[in-house]
């Protein structure tokens, strides 16, 4: 089999962005569909391509000349023939017939294809027809030419026709000569004089032979008639004439007028001028020439991009008997006009929208473009740009150019641009064309998601029903889908020794934060916890911001009297007979855990002998308010209520019972007051008088050391 991988490739880095590989290859044409004709992958490889080996296609074609022929396989990367390929069809009489293909990897790099499909000696020459008719005068002199009908080959190159015989060769030759377009033809040459009497006919055989080895060959046969002359014949000025017309020029426009002279009078110098037979069809579509004059004019409509080239062979041909005609070969050139605008082809997936990740580095090819320009030369040229002020540039190659990432992208500042590409040739004047496209930046997980605050307080006041909803944190991120969809968790940590869990929860879609348990603000005045806020993104991003819980305190705790004690809520107290006005019964006190208000306690006497006693509403204290006579009764009572200053206002009450007794004396009853403070200053006094001792002590020891020189006190 004929594939031949002649693998031809440089890797061409430009800016930043991975590599442009070149790679060239032959295939000899015939071959069956599903032939291999080479493993692109590996050789773009080799020559420094870059393939992610987890993408499952590492192949896109975004270009191919001939898709109905050829394809490269996405998962091998293998390049293989769709069907037979028959050269003579898909380039016909090129000298050369290449197949381009641009293919592009998952990462964005470029590798053009070049594939050349060789010719191979399958057809044969032939002739339109199966016998050439011609007729001689016998008075044509050794020398004289006659072009005959040309063979076709729809073989290319040397495989085409080459040459011509005549069998046999006695009156007759033949050369071969060439025209324009490269394709060659016999002309018919009399070598000896002729004489009619003698003989009058003459068959031979044609034979058109290829450049095969072996050659292929077609043969045709060839009758010639020798007729008798008239005096002169119709000769041209000259056998060949060039000449040049612009394209587009409207019919009836006038190429060249061709005289061929007769000395003859009457009809035998009248000249009919013809085009010859084998002119091709396309040609006399083209142009027409007067059968009187000799004039050849524009018929239809010429096309530099069709043809560049014509040849017509020309006949002329007087009116008398016997006549021989004139031949001569005009070559008409088709001159280029700018008549065709640049056509811009953006090799994309979608010709319209183009997306392109927002982390794109600068450098990364987002879309190729071909630009063409059916005109030659300066009016073919053509010369590309982007226009606007935006972040892609665009660079030319030979035959393409790419578009590239030229600076930073940001969905969430610009989610798409829209692209006008503008192509201008080089004609006078030049003709442009432009090309809209939309450029469409796709999201990416960049962005952490943001909280509205990073520090959130909610107060709550104690006994709170558990469930009870406290507050919402709420983080935004601008990323989107699940780059963008924010889920919330809480930071594990401990509250009391007790996992923050305990305390709270949070619904993670909406961000809710409720309690789990009752707070009770004397346990727990405040805590802290963070919230975490997390991302959908693969892989995620995430946040986190602090919450801070205060518990306030409610009037939520009784007073308890602790003193004087309580049996039973009742209080025994005892105090002299003779007691006099303001004399100190008890100090009644009492607790409560609560806090400001709710924890401060204020004492009043509710019920019982308060005629006789006072107490302090602040501290507690219960005085007598008049002195008690010989006929006073022994014992008194009093109802006593601590209540503490919370809206709803809660107090304790207790029984005190106050006796008279004859046994005690005004003066050695003193308040629980005055008794603590005299322990407190007997204590001192024996501290002072014991640190005093120590201090002579030591002194004393330091001097008897100094006289006996040593130390024996302890």
């Amino acid at each position: 089999m004929g594939a031949l991988p002649a693998l031809l490739a440089a890797a061409l880095l430009w800016a930043g962005a991975g590599a442009l590989v070149n790679l060239k290859y032959s295939v000899e044409e015939e071959q069956r569909a599903g032939t291999v004709i080479a493993n692109v992958a590996k050789d773009a490889r080799d020559a420094g391509f870059v393939l992610d080996p987890r993408q499952p296609a590492a192949f896109r074609v975004v270009s191919n000349s001939a898709p109905h022929l050829v394809d490269i396989s996405p998962g091998s990367g293998l390049l293989v023939t769709k069907q037979k390929i028959d050269r003579d069809l898909l380039c016909r009489q090129s000298p050369k017939c290449v197949i381009s293909l641009e293919v592009m990897s998952s990462s964005m790099e470029i590798c053009v294809i070049k594939l050349e499909i060789k010719d191979l000696n399958d057809n044969a020459p032939s002739f339109p027809t199966d016998q050439i008719e011609l007729e001689i005068s016998e008075t044509a002199s050794p020398g004289t030419r006659v072009p005959l009908e040309s063979a076709y080959d729809p073989d290319s190159g040397s495989f085409g026709v080459q040459s011509y015989e005549i069998t046999p060769n006695d009156l007759f030759g033949l050369e071969t000569k060439t025209r324009g377009d490269g394709s060659r033809f016999a002309e018919l040459v009399v070598e000896k004089s002729l004489d009619r009497e003698t003989q009058s006919h003459y068959s031979y055989v044609i034979t058109a032979l290829d450049g095969g080895d072996p050659p292929n060959f077609g043969t045709v046969e060839l009758s010639i008639r020798v007729i008798d002359s008239n005096d002169n014949n119709p000769l041209f000025e000259e056998p060949a004439y060039t000449v040049s017309v612009p394209e587009n020029a409207p019919p009836g426009t006038p190429v060249i007028r061709l005289n061929a002279s007769d000395p003859d009078e009457g009809t035998n110098g009248q000249v009919l001028y013809s085009f010859h037979s084998y002119v091709s069809e396309r040609a006399r579509e083209l142009f027409q020439i007067d059968p009187q004059s000799g004039l050849i004019t524009v018929s239809g409509a010429i096309d530099y991009e069709e043809g560049h080239v014509y040849e017509l062979d020309v006949q002329a041909k007087d009116l008398g008997p016997n006549s021989i005609p004139a031949h001569c070969k005009v070559t008409i050139s088709v001159q280029d006009a700018n008549d065709n605008p640049p056509l811009i082809n953006l090799l994309s997936v979608n010709s319209e929208l183009v997306e392109v990740s927002e982390n794109a580095p600068p450098g990364y090819v987002i879309a190729l473009v071909r630009v063409s320009d059916r005109d030659s030369g300066a009016n073919g040229r053509v010369q590309c740009k982007l226009l606007g002020n935006v972040p892609f540039r665009l660079q030319e190659y030979e035959s393409f150019s790419t578009i590239l990432v030229d600076g930073r992208l940001d969905r969430e500042q610009r989610d798409q641009y829209n692209l006008t590409i503008q192509a201008r040739d080089n004609g006078i004047p030049s003709l442009q064309a432009t090309k809209s496209f939309t450029v469409k930046i796709t999201d990416e997980n960049d962005n952490h998601p943001h909280f509205s605050k990073p520090y959130y307080q909610v107060i709550v006041q104690e006994n709170n029903t558990p469930g009870a909803y406290l507050l919402s944190v709420s983080a935004r991120d601008p990323d989107l889908g699940l780059n963008g969809s924010v889920s919330y968790q809480i930071v594990p940590s401990q509250v009391r020794d007790m996992p923050v869990f305990t305390y709270v929860s949070i619904n993670p879609n909406s961000g809710d934060i409720y309690a789990l348990r009752s707070f009770n603000h004397e346990q727990t005045k405040a805590f802290e916890f963070k919230v975490l806020a997390k991302d959908g993104g693969n892989p995620s991003l995430q946040s986190n911001a602090t919450v801070r819980v205060i518990v306030l305190d409610v009037n939520d705790n009784t007073p308890v009297i602790t003193a004087p004690p309580l049996v039973n809520g009742t209080a025994e107290v005892y105090i002299p007979r003779n007691a006099g006005v303001g004399y100190l019964v008890t100090v009644v006190k009492a607790d409560d855990y609560d806090e400001g208000e709710n924890g401060r306690l204020s004492y009043e006497m509710v019920e019982g002998d308060r005629g006789f006693f006072e107490i302090d509403q602040v501290n507690g204290e219960i005085r007598t308010t008049r002195a008690f006579g010989e006929n006073a009764k022994t014992a008194y009572e009093l109802i006593v209520v601590a209540h503490d200053h919370g809206k709803t206002s809660l107090s304790a009450s207790a029984l005190i019972l106050i006796y008279l007794s004859p046994a005690l004396d005004a003066q050695e009853s003193i308040g629980s007051v005055n008794l603590s403070l005299i322990f407190i200053i007997a204590l001192g006094s024996i501290a002072a008088i014991l640190f005093v001792t120590m201090i002579f002590v030591a002194v004393k020891c330091k001097r008897d050391n100094k006289e006996i020189r040593t130390y024996n006190c302890r």
